[in-house]
């Protein structure tokens, strides 16, 4: 049964932690407004929804191609140093977007060209957030410390739309992105201040390193059977997203259902993050799975045609599963994995999540065309259900308490 935590002091008192976070909060929310500020200005200045797509592949496949490198990079390496490197690659790229977007007569080339460096600094940056989080926070502290950087990411997601609304309507996109590239910067001079311990990793070969990291995933049973669960989560999710805004528009009522929709996900994704800081259930991967199986509710909703106020509940029911899942799952895995591999195994989870994510945007609209959109709605909730309620079966799912 989960209980309430203990009093812990919280990780903000931590100088290094504050700093850390203060970063990422900042660069959380400076990326809060792209996505929004990119599609807007690509379509825009080329008028073609597939050049949207080529510059978001560019983004997203180095990034899926170079995480295993960027774990190796994170645990060989002063993550540290390496995220600070990352910061400032990110703040280059985001700061010639802005300019190639306010001079009136932005290139293509030159963006989808950019894209692939931010891609691939992504690639080497999301690695080193759990060992700069377990390396700044004392053990006792990790949970809290982990919920404060999902609550960040929550609120982020709550506000974000509005802060990029306002850029674009005011000021043009190009400053969005002058924006996110001054929160890189100021992430950067911030982690300059942050001190971490590290840990001395033997130097092998670069191959050897992707082998002992693929090791210490597959050794252990609650973790790799998790991210079957995580994957299907993500390419459910895929699927929601892209069969999820027609529906709204032809069954639930239009352009401000699927607007309220995605409020109160991100509500509920704020609400489980906050809940995470407070609640230790005893069974924490267990706990954190059957949570993630939530999302299947509004997916079926969804396919059944169900009233709106329904499935616009169920949506933010599982969202708040995912805000506690992220918390608890990184504190598990942060107190489980050897820190010396800690960025490897991380980045492994991210590559199974964001790997399923295209699957899912590719498949769903090409099922629905076929079927309709009810079938694959149904697919995927079966899917995520399965694979989450699935990992119950699993002894080390079961067996891996708390501490």
């Amino acid at each position: 049964m989960p209980a309430l935590t203990t009093p812990v002091p919280h990780p903000l008192r931590t100088r290094s932690f504050r700093l850390f976070f203060a970063g990422r909060a900042l660069s959380l929310v400076g990326d809060a407004v792209i996505p929004a500020a990119l599609a807007l200005a690509v379509l825009k200045a080329t008028g073609s929804t597939s050049a949207l797509a080529l510059v978001l592949a560019c983004s997203m496949v180095p990034k899926l191609l170079l995480l295993p490198l960027g774990g190796v990079v994170g645990d060989r390496f002063d993550a540290r140093t390496v995220a600070l490197a990352m910061d400032l690659l990110r703040c280059v790229t985001q700061l010639v977007v802005g300019v190639q977007l306010l001079s009136g007569t932005p290139s293509l080339a030159v963006i989808a060209g950019v894209e692939v460096l931010g891609g691939a600094a992504g690639a080497f940056a999301t690695p080193t957030s759990a060992p700069l989080v377990k390396g700044t926070v004392p053990a006792e502290a990790l949970q809290r410390a982990n919920a404060a950087m999902a609550v960040a990411y929550s609120a982020s997601r709550v506000g974000g739309p509005a802060l990029a609304g306002t850029l674009i309507l005011t000021v043009g996109p190009g400053w969005a992105f002058v924006l996110d590239a001054a929160s890189f910067a100021v992430s950067a001079a911030l982690l300059c201040a942050v001190r971490v311990e590290r840990v001395k990793v033997p130097r092998r070969s670069v191959l050897a390193d992707l082998k002992e990291g693929w090791r210490e995933v597959r050794t252990r049973d609650w973790y790799w059977t998790s991210l079957i669960g995580h994957s299907a989560w993500n390419g459910a999710a895929a699927v929601l997203m892209t069969l999820g805004p027609a529906i709204a528009l032809d069954r639930l009522g239009g352009d401000l259902a699927w607007a309220v929709f995605l409020q109160v996900g991100a509500i509920g994704l704020l609400l489980g993050s906050l809940a995470a800081d407070r609640v230790r259930p005893g069974r924490p991967i267990l706990a954190a799975n059957l949570g993630l199986a939530t999302y299947a509710l509004p997916l079926l909703l969804l396919a059944a045609g169900a009233p709106a106020p329904l499935t616009i509940g169920a949506y933010g029911l599982a969202q708040a599963g995912l805000g506690f899942l992220t918390p608890v799952w990184e504190t598990a895995v942060q107190r489980a994995v050897p820190e010396h591999a800690l960025a490897r195994v991380t980045s492994y989870d991210w590559l199974l999540s964001f790997a399923a994510m295209p699957l899912g945007y590719a498949l769903a609209p090409l099922a629905a065309a076929t079927w309709g959109p009810g079938l694959p709605l149904v697919v995927a909730a079966v899917a995520v259900a399965g694979c989450c309620l699935g990992t119950a079966l699993v002894p080390g799912v079961r067996g891996f308490r708390a501490g």
